[in-house]
């Protein structure tokens, strides 16, 4: 297991390296981001980039699992489709070929024959990037790779990272929307059980760097397996004042925004961007608690910062059984809901609530009965 983290923590950086050589190389972030009108034949690919940049970073951490851990292969998912229509109406797979010149030819054809983003993209798949020191050479766990399977984000808050506001943080607050909010998510679970045992995050827009001025990451990990509970988070200190700290998607139904405006006090209801950048709000203490009333969220969204959230005696629950029968039932990774079709299949259908306090989480759950 401390293999395996090590080699998360890797493609999670060599991950978030491609995200941000797509907005800082000139070619990829044309592509990224500009809306082309009229005639352009390459309208329909502009805006199917956007899925590239996902899809380029989903198929090479599988890639790179695959290769170190060849007993996973066919457990490792992602939330992207990897296959493309070109310009010429051909259907081209992407995925990391055998050396950097190849992997490049690929990206070509995907490109409508753009070279030079191609090489540019090709290049950031085949980087070795510094080795990130976690200090887990001591961890066991008494599970091999063989056991487990892994959910992928490669790029969790798209639009955000798309859009590529840069908000200036404040300390000890969370970003509402911005850059901050695109993270890199790589979530592993038990196959037999769904429990998510470890998870990976990494920030690709974490700061700025005052010399370079380039933008620089941070990384977070956690391990949670039986009594083994280890996070590169500390387990972070209660607010000061009355009410708790909870964080909502600004879409969030009025009923529930009504409903923990009474618990939480004018200035500790929150809103933010992003599935995962919510629950690392949670892991980081910045908020107390995130609740989501819709079925929006899917299992590659969760699993990473729910594993993070487990080491640090906390979890993610189903808020529809909550709700339903008092049960606080964590949320599962490994089996699909058969009567949906597609990525529907994989969604957190009864909602969620992420926490790290089990006597908060029954205090966010009750103003909430009788009003869902």
């Amino acid at each position: 297991m401390a293999d395996l983290l090590r080699l998360l923590l890797r493609v999670a950086e060599k991950a978030a390296d491609v995200a941000r050589v797509c907005r800082q190389e000139a070619p990829l972030f044309q592509l990224l981001v500009q809306e082309k009108t009229g005639d352009d034949k390459n309208k329909k690919f502009v805006q199917d980039f956007k899925t590239l940049a996902d899809v380029v970073i989903q198929e090479m951490i599988r890639h790179d699992i695959g290769v170190q851990f060849p007993e996973m292969e066919g457990f490792i998912h992602g939330e992207e489709s990897n296959k493309f229509e070109n310009g010429l109406g051909e259907s081209v797979a992407v995925t990391v070929c055998g050396t950097q010149q190849e992997t490049a030819a690929l990206l070509a054809t995907v490109l409508d024959g753009n070279h030079t983003a191609a090489s540019l993209l090709a290049r950031a798949i085949h980087q070795d990037p510094a080795t990130i020191d976690a200090h887990t050479d001591s961890l066991t766990v008494p599970l091999s790779p063989s056991e487990l399977g892994i959910w992928i984000d490669p790029i969790d808050a798209t639009s955000q990272y798309i859009e590529g506001r840069e908000e200036v943080l404040e300390e000890g607050r969370l970003a509402p929307s911005g850059l901050h909010c695109a993270l890199v998510l790589i979530g592993v679970y038990v196959r037999s059980t769904g429990e998510p045992v470890m998870g990976v995050i990494n920030q690709p827009f974490n700061h700025k760097d005052p010399a370079g001025g380039g933008w620089r990451g941070k990384h977070f990990w956690g391990v949670s397996c039986g009594s083994i509970n280890v996070c590169s988070v500390s387990r972070p200190e209660a607010a000061p004042g009355p009410g708790l700290s909870v964080v909502l998607s600004s879409s969030e139904k009025p009923v529930v925004k009504e409903a923990l405006s009474s618990l939480c006090g004018p200035d500790k209801l929150m809103y933010a961007s992003g599935a995962g950048y919510k629950i690392l709000c949670v892991i980081q203490g910045l908020a107390d608690a995130y609740v989501l009333s819709e079925g929006s969220t899917f299992k590659w969204d969760s699993c990473a910062p729910h594993a993070l959230l487990r080491a640090l005696g906390g979890g993610v629950v189903d808020l529809a059984e909550c709700l339903r029968t008092d049960h606080l039932m964590e949320l599962t990774y490994h089996q699909p809901d058969t009567e949906c079709k597609g990525a529907e299949r994989w969604a957190n259908r009864g909602g969620l609530v992420a926490y790290r306090d089990c006597s908060q989480l029954r205090s966010v759950i009750a103003p909430l009965r009788d009003k869902l």
